[in-house]
Parts: C-alpha cells; structure tokens; sequence
C-alpha cells in the first residue's frame, strides 16, 4: 500500500511536485528515511519503494522549510528539523513495531539525534554521507554573513550520473547553514552515546562532505555494532548516484540483520 502524506508543519504552502513526503506501508518493521538541508523526501523515493517491497515500511518525512521555497528555510531553526523527524518516527510508530532511521548528509545528523534522544525507539541508524563537523572556512564565515545575504546559489548536482535528477533549491539559505553548523556540533557530543547498530556510508567522490567525516563517525559513535561501506562511485547524493543499488541492498541487509 503506498500514501503519500502532508505534513502540518508544511501548512497552506505549495508543496513542489515531486518533493512530497511518502509512506510506503509493508511490514511492523520501518525505516525512517531523511533528506538533507535543501532537498526533499524524492531523494529516497526510489529507496523507499524497494524497502517496501522487500517487506520494510518506508517513510519519507519532509523537514520544515524544505519542498516550498527557500525563503521559507531562512527562518527555520535546527530545533524546527528535529521536531519534524520526531514527528516523522511517531507516524511511523503508529503502524510499526520497531524503526530504523536513515538519513542523506543532514539528514544523517538528525538520524542520529534521534537515536541519542529516544535509545529504546529507534533500533538502528543508518547515515550516508554525513558530516562530522563543517570545518572550511567559508562555514567560519557563515554566523556573520547570515546577517549582510540570506542566500547563494548553489553548485552543480552533486551526483556522477548524469540522467540522475534530484528535486531540491538549487540554492542555499545562509541563516539554515549556520543552524546546521549548529546541529552537527550539537551531534558530535552524543555520538559516544548512541549504542544502537549503526550503519555508516562515505562516498570517496562526496564534494560536499569531507569523506573523512565517515571514519570520524564510525570511529565517535559509542555502537559495539557498527559497520563503514565505502562507495566508490558516488558524489554526495549517493541515493540517487551509480552506487545506489549497493546502497539499498546493505541498508535492507542491516534493517534485516537487526529485526
């Protein structure tokens, strides 16, 4: 059975086509699955169908301020994300006796906040392509730049394969960037506390993320149960890039392996 669902915290604004969040409904087993800053649920889409129909439930949350307009990021907080990924794992709670969360880049960040605040609901967390800690100089720049511009334009797609399409801005909100910068520091304090299975991604080819934030991850994070893949042949939106069956077929093992 596959719904598509509206979120309230999206309210009256147009959501973009293509960027809506989904449930597909299968098993009591489900994975939460979470875009990154500027995306949308399509990221996982493909991802979630195959979760379902391999007997894993799948929903795509979409965080505030994302799939609309990118002025609506700027006055989003890091606070606003979490409660829309813990409104998320409560949906998904409602028909699934035990979840997973996954989560792209940032995505992966608030995955993990999740599984340090509520240990005993979420079974397992899967990041891919994370970052550990934003540590260029430009994102030294970001806390006073919020205040002069609220946006830049964004590079090119971050994926290799070139029929890949990824439905995001297309560009960045600064004010959003500098509460990221806040949610991964924040992050970094629990990892020594997060004990749950922990699977961990890093694409060799990420521009976006340092690939070693990865082995930082893996090396930080408290599981006794814990497993790094490298892919080989991706950029940052490693769902959507040549490497994504390997990807989904090791997030169904893991899911599998630790239900």
């Amino acid at each position: 059975m596959i719904q598509n669902i509206r979120q309230i915290n999206q309210g009256a604004i147009s959501i973009m086509p293509g960027a809506e969040p989904f449930f597909y409904k299968s098993g009591r087993v489900g994975c939460l699955l979470i875009h990154g800053i500027s995306g949308s649920p399509q990221v996982f889409r493909s991802i979630g169908k195959y979760l379902s129909s391999e007997g894993v439930s799948a929903l795509g949350v979409l965080l505030k301020g994302h799939g609309t307009r990118l002025e609506e990021m700027h006055s989003c907080t890091h606070e606003d994300w979490i409660t829309s990924a813990m409104e998320g794992l409560t949906q998904l709670e409602k028909y699934c006796t035990r979840v997973f969360c996954a989560g792209l880049s940032m995505g992966g960040v608030l995955s993990l906040r999740l599984a340090s605040l509520y240990p005993e609901r979420v079974k397992g967390v899967i990041t891919i392509c994370t970052p550990y800690q934003l540590r260029a100089l430009k994102f030294r720049l970001v806390p006073p730049m919020k205040y002069l511009i609220k946006k830049i334009a964004g590079r090119p797609p971050s994926i290799n394969d070139p029929e890949a399409v990824e439905i995001n801005y297309g560009a960045h909100s600064i004010p959003a960037t500098h509460e990221l910068i806040k949610l991964t520091a924040l992050v970094r304090q629990d990892l020594p506390n997060i004990k749950q299975p922990a699977l961990i991604f890093g694409a060799r080819q990420d521009k976006t993320v340092d690939s070693r934030d990865a082995g930082l991850i893996y090396g930080q994070i408290g599981s006794d149960e814990k497993e790094l893949i490298w892919l080989e042949n991706s950029q940052h939106v490693a769902p959507l890039d040549y490497d994504r069956f390997q990807l989904q077929e090791k997030i169904l093992e893991f899911i599998k392996g630790y239900s």
